[in-house]
């Protein structure tokens, strides 16, 4: 990994997921070969790409695949380049004033020289960019649910014969701007970027329109922001925090309270507001007193400790965390208080990580739809770097709570109210 960015093979070779070495790719197809340029690139030489694709209304990149003969471009898209290609190579022929081609025989690469002249070298075709580059831009890799996320991605754009680029933000690394300018660099076809800048209210939305003016596809998953055209992937955090909420309530559970993530982050406002719509409709609480059950604090098991002194203190039985990291760390400061699990305290956490079903106690947990959402996400990219019409809108999908063993009806005998519905599976 170079700058954050997962080592590049050389040009004319692709690395595939694995580590696999470089040969034959998957489905027995031969790995990219040095070939010499298709008619329409050598005819496109005098072209611009931009030019080509702001006559097709099309990317950069797919009239790069085009023109290269490259697969996973639709029919009428290639049939719009070509005649883009067509037209334009027709106005730069009108207004050319090349002196005429030479008479007599000519060579591949040019007019044969007269006998007994020293004859050029022939010109080197330069080996074929390996097809299909794809980046994914990740915060770091510290929560689980990213890696699966990362890991989904991956076998998704992996069976579409694409090659992806794993680029991982590390503290004090490159930053997101920076790691795709390396992106770009190395000519990836899209980016898909995983809660990213596009997730903070407080950064520039500018560099995706920049980023988009230079013919770059690309989606985002979790997190919103209007003033980004392109499109958006997110779990509906807003009913997530809903779920857990009713499902405290029908333990018999009354003083409920929220630790979740810092509120310049969309998915942490989402959860926020889900909470006091929950504490409001569905506990009877004052929208005041439902705002002091609410635990701003970092992502993490610290983070979660943290909370968890502030929430136990203010008399919570119940506490759902905007992570399953975050319910870790309040497990953790409950036993240090020498509180039971969930005996003293109910905990619901957040992502339904791999490994959640088996901590002490197993977690309750809202669970992403990690392979759903990551499917939408490169759908919708691939549709775009083909050239077909996506929609640039936010696509919601519906989390889904998944009970196991941190949470119990509460001790007080306090009759439980059912106060809604939620869809649950019981592990």
């Amino acid at each position: 990994m170079v700058d954050g960015v997962s080592q590049l093979p050389p040009r004319g070779t692709a690395r595939r997921p694995g580590g696999a070495a470089p040969g034959p790719a998957a489905g027995g197809r031969p790995g990219p070969v040095a070939t010499r340029p298709s008619a329409a690139a050598r005819g496109a030489d005098r072209l611009r790409l931009v030019d080509i694709a702001g006559r097709a209304r099309v990317s950069e990149a797919t009239v790069s695949r085009v023109l290269n003969g490259r697969p996973g471009v639709a029919d009428s898209t290639r049939e719009r380049v070509i005649a883009a290609l067509g037209v334009l190579g027709q106005e730069r022929s009108g207004r050319s004033h090349d002196p005429p081609a030479p008479h007599g025989p000519t060579a591949p690469h040019g007019p044969v020289p007269p006998s007994g002249a020293p004859a050029e070298p022939a010109r080197q075709i330069p080996p074929a960019r390996p097809p299909g580059l794809i980046g994914l831009v990740t915060p770091e890799l510290t929560n689980p649910v990213f890696p699966a996320f990362a890991q989904a991605v991956e076998q998704l754009l992996a069976g579409h014969g694409y090659t992806p680029l794993l680029c991982t933000q590390l503290p004090g690394g490159a930053t997101e701007d920076e790691l795709v300018e390396q992106l770009v660099e190395r000519e990836v076809d899209g980016i898909v970027f995983l809660s990213g800048l596009h997730a903070d209210t407080s950064a520039d939305p500018a560099r995706y329109a920049a980023l988009a003016a230079r013919g770059v596809p690309y989606v985002l998953i979790n997190g919103y922001n209007e003033r980004v055209s392109a499109p958006f992937v997110s779990a509906d955090d807003h009913a997530a925090v809903r779920m857990a909420v009713g499902h405290l309530a029908e333990l018999g559970h009354r003083r409920i309270g929220l630790a979740t993530g810092p509120q310049r982050y969309v998915p942490s406002r989402r959860k926020r507001e889900g909470f006091l719509d929950a504490a409001v409709g569905l506990l009877g609480l004052a929208w005041r007193e439902a705002e002091e059950l609410v635990c701003t604090t970092l992502y993490g098991v610290e983070g979660g400790q943290v909370a968890a002194g502030a929430l136990l203190g203010l008399g919570c039985t119940g506490i759902v965390c905007g992570s399953d990291l975050m319910a870790l760390g309040v497990v953790r400061a409950a036993r240090e208080r020498g509180l039971d699990v969930p005996g003293d305290l109910s905990v619901v956490g957040y992502d339904d990580s791999r490994l959640i079903a088996f901590t002490d106690p197993p977690l309750t947990t809202v669970r992403q739809p990690v392979h759903a959402m990551a499917a939408a996400a490169v759908g919708a990219l691939l549709e775009e770097i083909g050239g077909g019409a996506v929609q640039r809108t936010e696509y919601v999908f519906q989390p889904e709570l998944v009970v196991r063993g941190s949470t119990a009806a509460v001790r007080t005998g306090r009759s439980s109210r059912t106060t809604g519905t939620t869809r649950t599976t019981h592990r």
